[in-house]
């Protein structure tokens, strides 16, 4: 009895078959705070998460209305890099905006 496990005539070949998953995604949230302007919200919106004008404030009324807005839905990883970018823009100007994500 052989315990290679060489391909020989007659032999089934067995295939592994990988199960392959969509990423989970992710919610970017802005909240709302006194001291961030609304303009800056919206300046984030835009350079940031790529929306219009017209997206960025109705994004911005529902963080200032609300308490929070959804800014993007990404994969976890674009989130925790605008989560870093939008955190050095409101730092660098003096907000002190909160941003997070949430799984979906």
């Amino acid at each position: 009895m052989s315990t290679s496990k060489g391909k020989h005539k007659g032999e089934l070949a067995v295939r592994e078959e990988l199960e392959l998953h969509e990423p989970s995604l992710y919610k970017v949230l802005l909240h709302n705070d006194d001291y961030t302007s609304m303009d800056f919200v919206i300046l984030v919106l835009e350079h940031v998460f790529r929306k219009s004008m017209p997206e960025a404030t109705k994004i911005m009324l529902n963080v200032h209305q609300q308490g929070v807005g959804v800014a993007g839905v990404y994969t976890r990883e674009i989130c925790e890099t605008k989560i870093v970018v939008v955190r050095e823009m409101a730092s660098k100007n003096e907000f002190p905006l909160r941003c997070t994500m949430e799984k979906i």
